[in-house]
């Protein structure tokens, strides 16, 4: 009896399913190409993964590579690079997480504010150009900007009275100026997330708050910024699992043997020794190291968001 329960339920279950599938044939068709592309770029190449467990040799291939187990691993804690790798990698990523996530919610509750239709729209839009620009031209105009010979800001230091300043080659520098050209570059793209919501916001609640005689700095505490707290709890988190994982190509791009001392990252390291030495079982291993603490990261911040804020990925 209790078996033929069970089945009836599991055939029930199948049932609506397929008139799940059935009603929303349509987009499940859109979404073919998508899930081909996840299968073939995202989950296929995991199994490449294996290398960092053998001492892979091209011409043996993956399977016939001789198996080391840890050893890799093993290796890349032992060396001199772990610690500074890791210090670096997580400076970097907490000080963009620190600075950079408040900008782009400060922006849009701004920009929310502004009533001359024109100027907003100019803003808007020459806020979003940056992000349609690629790493490359952000940072040579990073270079240019700081360029002590031709740049604007040497030549404004120089106006005012003070020496010209090497930024690219001083290391106290990199940081910040990573950091800040990393805002420039997203902060427009990333207000459009929390421009989207303060829309969905009720308008009656702002106009109730008129009638009782609140100012708008009234209303931009106390009910556009509680209103916001979901979306940028689900943000938060994003960019907090993220933070760990900081891309190699501006790095590369900006950072030079006087500054390795505070720019050098996983990423990088994971280029150099992979790409550029071809020890490719051994950046296999830096590489998985980086996404297990980034997974761990992401994590720990969903926990944390869902016993504060209640509100979480999963």
């Amino acid at each position: 009896m209790e078996q033929a329960r069970i089945t009836k339920s599991e055939s029930s279950r199948w049932i609506k399913i397929w008139r799940h599938i059935k009603r929303d044939r349509q987009l499940l068709i859109l979404f073919i190409p998508c899930i081909i592309f996840y299968i073939l770029f995202r989950y296929g190449p995991l199994y490449g993964m294996i290398i960092a467990f053998k001492d892979y040799n091209v011409f043996r291939g993956i399977l016939d590579s001789n198996w080391v187990g840890l050893k890799h691993f093993r290796n890349f804690f032992d060396s001199a690079d772990f610690w500074l790798l890791f210090k670096n990698t997580i400076l970097l990523g907490f000080y963009s997480l620190l600075w950079g996530f408040p900008f782009p919610i400060i922006f849009a509750i701004l920009l929310n504010e502004v009533r001359f239709i024109k100027f907003k729209k100019t803003v808007q839009t020459l806020s979003y150009l940056p992000a349609f620009l690629s790493v490359v031209i952000i940072s040579s105009m990073v270079i240019d900007f700081l360029s002590p010979n031709r740049g604007l800001i040497n030549q404004f230091i120089a106006w005012i009275g003070f020496e010209k300043i090497y930024f690219l080659i001083a290391p106290e520098w990199f940081r910040t100026i990573y950091v800040a050209s990393d805002i420039w570059a997203t902060m427009g793209y990333a207000a459009i997330i929390y421009l989207a919501a303060i829309a969905g916001i009720n308008p009656t609640l702002y106009e109730a708050a008129r009638v009782d005689g609140c100012r708008r700095w009234h209303m931009m505490r106390y009910i556009t910024l509680p209103s916001l707290m979901p979306t940028i709890l689900i943000m938060f988190i994003i960019n907090a699992g993220n933070m760990f994982r900081i891309g190699y190509e501006k790095i590369l791009l900006l950072y030079n043997p006087m500054t390795y001392e505070v720019a050098d990252v996983f990423s990088t390291y994971v280029y150099r020794k992979g790409l550029l030495e071809t020890n490719y079982s051994y950046a296999s291993a830096v590489g998985i190291f980086e996404a297990v603490i980034a997974l761990i990261m992401l994590a720990l911040t969903n926990v944390i968001s869902r016993k504060m804020g209640g509100r979480s990925i999963w």
